[in-house]
């Protein structure tokens, strides 16, 4: 195979095939990168599983968190030259004339269209990216680090822009997957004393929250976050992908303290929100990141002051995409990375 790919065909349980695809060639405003490591998100095995709640662009190639070298630049591309190193942002397709994207918060372009579902993903040898979504990365930074940019990003958007967290608040986490856990560590880096909570399962992935300095809990997390004076953590990040999580996190928080959810669910609720009002907690979704987000992220990751050496469980090539797939769904491991 010349430019091989991992491809999400249709809507059913495992409809995921390595194709070869044609090498794409940069539009005017796009560069062409030779993919260097593509890391594997929940996201992506939502949709191997058609378990996801977003419409999906079939066939589509998976895989929105990567890095490589560029090799080929566009005609109108401006600022950047072949052979440099980056990542890439996730926001394929913009307006970039829309209110939000003249705010600076793209990500949240009603018409955004992302990697992985709407454009063609980079679970692949080449693929084509604007030039306005790229980041360059240090020499030091390795492609399997800089890979998960993304995810990094994600949690510091929830945790570090879109909660209320101070040094020195008790924060929960719910769900130790890979996004929970870079949650938990970038609470740790703001000053927080955090908990992370799973279920039993979750042992391996529970041990990765305590080499960031958190507490591990399994089940029910009531008696930390109502230690210090009975009223609950100051905030709760709900990263679980169940939309019952959030009953959880009402019950957990204190009076004036605030949520950050940045896990999705695809069920209705069916409790009473009366909890949020009677409380007077600040609920916060959490979606994408943003230009500013990735450059102070990319900084952390090239000082090491966030390492995420402890939630990369293995790095698999790419024609053994499904193995790597298997070592996530089952729990074996946080986080794969796929190297085409």
């Amino acid at each position: 195979m010349t430019n091989p790919a991992v491809v999400n065909y249709q809507r059913q349980s495992r409809c995921v095939e390595l194709r070869d695809m044609v090498r794409p060639a940069p539009a005017a405003e796009e560069v062409l990168l030779e993919v260097a490591a593509v890391g594997v998100c929940g996201s992506d095995l939502h949709q191997w599983l058609a378990e996801h709640s977003w419409e999906v662009n079939y066939p589509v190639v998976l895989g929105h968190e990567f890095a490589g070298t560029i090799v080929e630049v566009g005609a109108n591309v401006v600022g950047w030259a072949e052979g440099e190193r980056v990542v890439s942002e996730t926001a394929a397709v913009i307006d970039v004339n829309s209110p939000m994207a003249r705010q600076g918060l793209y990500n949240l372009d009603p018409s955004r269209r992302g990697f992985g579902y709407g454009v063609n993903g980079a679970m692949t040898r080449y693929v084509a990216v604007p030039g306005r979504c790229l980041h360059r990365i240090p020499d030091q930074l390795p492609w399997e680090h800089a890979a998960l940019t993304e995810p990094c990003c994600v949690a510091f958007n929830a945790v570090a822009i879109n909660s209320q967290i101070k040094p020195g608040d008790r924060v929960v986490v719910l769900g130790p997957g890979p996004i929970g856990l870079l949650c938990a560590a970038v609470a740790r880096l703001c000053g927080a004393d955090v908990a992370v909570v799973g279920l039993a399962g979750d042992k391996d992935r529970l041990t990765i929250a305590e080499s960031y300095g958190c507490h591990a809990i399994v089940g029910d997390a009531r008696d930390w976050a109502y230690e210090v004076d009975g009223l609950g953590a100051d905030g709760v990040v709900d990263a679980a992908g169940i939309s019952a999580t959030l009953k959880i996190a009402l019950e957990l928080v204190r009076p004036a303290g605030w949520i950050s959810k940045v896990g999705w669910g695809r069920d209705p609720l069916d409790f009473s929100l009366d909890s949020l009002v009677l409380k007077n907690v600040r609920l916060q979704g959490s979606f994408s990141h943003n230009w500013p987000v990735w450059e102070r992220v990319i900084r952390l990751l090239a000082t090491r002051a966030l390492d995420v050496s402890p939630i990369l469980g293995g790095v698999w090539p790419l024609t053994q995409w499904e193995e790597a797939f298997e070592s996530m769904h089952s729990g074996t491991i946080a986080k794969a990375v796929l190297k085409p």
